[in-house]
């Protein structure tokens, strides 16, 4: 397992951090609601949260000022180290633990069906199966548990290599059945919004939403956003607008799946 590389998520967007929004902002906007639908739910003001690899915080500490504990599971003693620094920071260390481990031994570390809802971001691209990855998690959820998956777009990545000039690795990585450009390239699985989808239903669950993440943001010139006046708010309403729809999916850096439990309410 390995821990999310996401910039730090917040219920508001942090102005002096735009980029970070750029990058969050639509997984956490997806994530709070299904936080506050489960509230609704369980009558429970306070979840229990599991986070696997998530590192030092970037979504469990945002979490975790809503009220609810969260628990991250991260391979990287740092990256621990790190969380609780930021916990207590923020005022939030009584709500949030942090326990070293990764995907093979989850079980070892948390309990199994303990979590109201369970965050498997940016560690599907580094476990060697991926299905027995995805099977894991939802193993940690209650009965009625959601489940917030979010990994590597393959159609991101060949954009990326062909819009830098890199066609052959483009074209290697779309052909690569996982998606990887060549020796060189550091994520070891990349994957489309079907193939994610059939991940989820194939563990169990329902999906209940998938949106594209970062689909323009890491397109767009670093100097165009952060100097021209209202460029960044105008980005992010940008990406709000093209996640939900399919034909931008393909094109994303990311893909977020939400997973529900088969019998949720799909309204």
């Amino acid at each position: 397992m390995r821990r999310c590389r996401s910039e730090e998520s917040t219920a508001v967007p942090d102005p002096t951090r735009p980029r970070a929004s750029l990058r969050t902002a639509v997984v956490w906007e997806v994530l709070k609601d299904a936080l506050d639908r489960r509230v609704k739910a369980t009558g429970r003001e306070s979840l229990d949260v599991l986070d696997t690899g998530g590192g030092s915080g970037n979504f469990a500490v945002p979490v975790a000022r809503l009220g609810h504990r969260v628990t991250v599971v991260d391979p990287s003693p740092n990256a621990l180290f790190a969380l609780e620094r930021r916990a207590a920071e923020a005022g939030v260390a009584d709500r949030v633990k942090g326990v070293q481990g990764d995907a093979h031994g989850l079980f070892d570390v948390v309990e199994r069906g303990g979590y109201d809802v369970v965050l498997c971001h940016g560690v599907l691209e580094y476990v060697d199966d991926p299905a027995d990855g995805v099977r894991n998690v939802v193993d940690a959820l209650r009965p009625e548990g959601v489940l917030s998956l979010l990994a590597a777009g393959l159609g991101g990545a060949v954009l990326a290599r062909a819009l830098a000039g890199h066609f052959k690795e483009a074209k290697q990585a779309l052909d690569d059945p996982d998606g990887r450009w060549g020796e060189g390239d550091p994520v070891p699985h990349r994957f489309t919004a079907d193939q994610l989808t059939a991940l989820v239903e194939g563990a169990g669950l329902r999906v209940g939403a998938v949106h594209g993440v970062r689909v323009f943001a890491d397109l767009v010139p670093g100097v165009l956003v952060d100097t021209e006046p209202g460029a960044v708010e105008a980005l992010l309403k940008l990406e709000a607008a093209a996640a939900e729809l399919p034909a931008f999916h393909s094109v994303a850096t990311q893909l977020h799946v939400l997973g529900e439990p088969q019998g949720a309410d799909e309204g």
